[in-house]
């Protein structure tokens, strides 16, 4: 704390976990995340913590399962294919209230895809990603130093409404290099209340048992609603997002991620030009800022979304501004990283658009 490291993307992931009380981390190998269990494997036997390279992913989320169910801090991580393979260990994480944590540094896609860093997995993690009624916690990072100050906010939202979450970074940010400082002191695990739900230390207590269901007649629909009002709470305050020059915008360009960063360019670039355009950036995707862009729907010429898919997201912000002001897209998928010079130009064919009509795919 206080001091400037130089690190990449996925070592300042994997070091942020550690100093947020991670002891356990199951993975299996897959780019461009590989530098996150390579990083693992040495750092958490120093800090007392334990490193499972397991068989297979599948292997891996239902370790993490069994950490969990402890009130152990605990973590994997993977990249898109590799994440797919976990989703039903995290529905039943989910089903069993557990809070893990865990990261997607997304690749192109679909199928094995490329290597390169996409937004193609949105819909994934922000719509629960495996079967049934669930919800994760999910946010966005856009910086090496956001990489490793997110994970104890997960872990802290996690742990406080008992849900899953995550992480969703990207190719690019994994393997870039930037100065950063935590933020936040060092977690020292002993430090940490056992939760009263967790199993461990039986001698003494009442016996305690974690379980995804209850077979019991109305029993699931009962765990289902209950969880549910947690969802609520969530929604109501654990929001993030960050806005730049959105005052006075006329466009405000909509991008999370490693495509915040073009657009902020991008922002730059009209500026320049007598353009008045500014920035949202949602930090959290889930719970997604839909009032804040409401309001801004109220007083803006129009919304500019860019993405590394083919659009995923655009269908939230048009769900949010409820259509008070035309929505474009600038899609650029399968591991394309968009320029700031590309994205005026989108936001020049933005102004001259008529209303409701759309910019789409280049």
């Amino acid at each position: 704390m206080g001091e400037k490291l130089l690190m990449k993307g996925n070592d300042a992931l994997a070091e942020g976990a550690v100093r947020a009380g991670c002891r356990f981390f199951a993975g299996y190998p897959i780019t461009p995340q590989n530098e996150v269990p390579e990083y693992m494997s040495w750092r958490l036997p120093q800090a007392g913590g334990a490193f499972i390279q397991a068989e297979s992913e599948v292997a891996a989320i239902n370790m993490l399962y069994g950490a969990a169910a402890t009130g152990t801090r605990s973590m994997t991580s993977s990249s898109s294919p590799g994440i797919s393979l976990k989703q039903e260990g995290i529905s039943y994480a989910a089903g069993a209230d557990l809070p893990i944590f865990f990261a997607n540094v997304v690749r192109g896609g679909p199928g094995l895809g490329n290597i390169s860093g996409a937004q193609g997995d949105y819909f994934q993690s922000v719509r629960g990603g495996g079967h049934g009624d669930y919800r994760t916690f999910v946010m966005a990072p856009n910086s090496v130093e956001e990489m490793g100050n997110f994970p104890l906010h997960c872990y802290e939202v996690a742990e406080k409404y008992r849900i899953p979450a995550m992480i969703l970074s990207d190719g690019v940010l994994g393997q870039m290099m930037e100065p950063l400082e935590f933020k936040s002191p060092e977690v020292d695990p002993k430090t940490l209340k056992q939760p009263d739900w967790a199993l461990g230390e039986c001698k003494g207590r009442k016996n305690r048992l974690v379980g995804s269901y209850d077979l019991a007649e109305g029993k699931l629909e009962l765990m289902t609603l209950a969880r549910a009002k947690r969802y609520v709470e969530i929604e109501a305050k654990e929001v993030m997002f960050e806005a730049r020059q959105c005052e006075d915008a006329d466009i405000v360009l909509v991008a999370y991620g490693i495509a915040a960063r073009a657009c902020a360019a991008a922002v730059k670039l009209s500026r320049a030009e007598g353009l008045k355009v500014g920035l949202f950036r949602p930090i959290t995707l889930w719970p997604f800022p839909k009032k804040q862009l409401r309001d801004l729907a109220d007083r803006v010429k129009g919304f500019l979304v860019v993405e590394m898919s083919l659009g995923q997201m655009v269908d939230d912000v048009r769900l949010a501004t409820e259509f008070r002001a035309p929505v474009h897209l600038h899609a650029r998928p399968s591991g394309v990283t968009p320029t700031g010079e590309e994205i005026l130009k989108k936001v020049k064919e933005a102004v001259k658009a008529g209303k409701g009509e759309r910019v789409c795919c280049r």
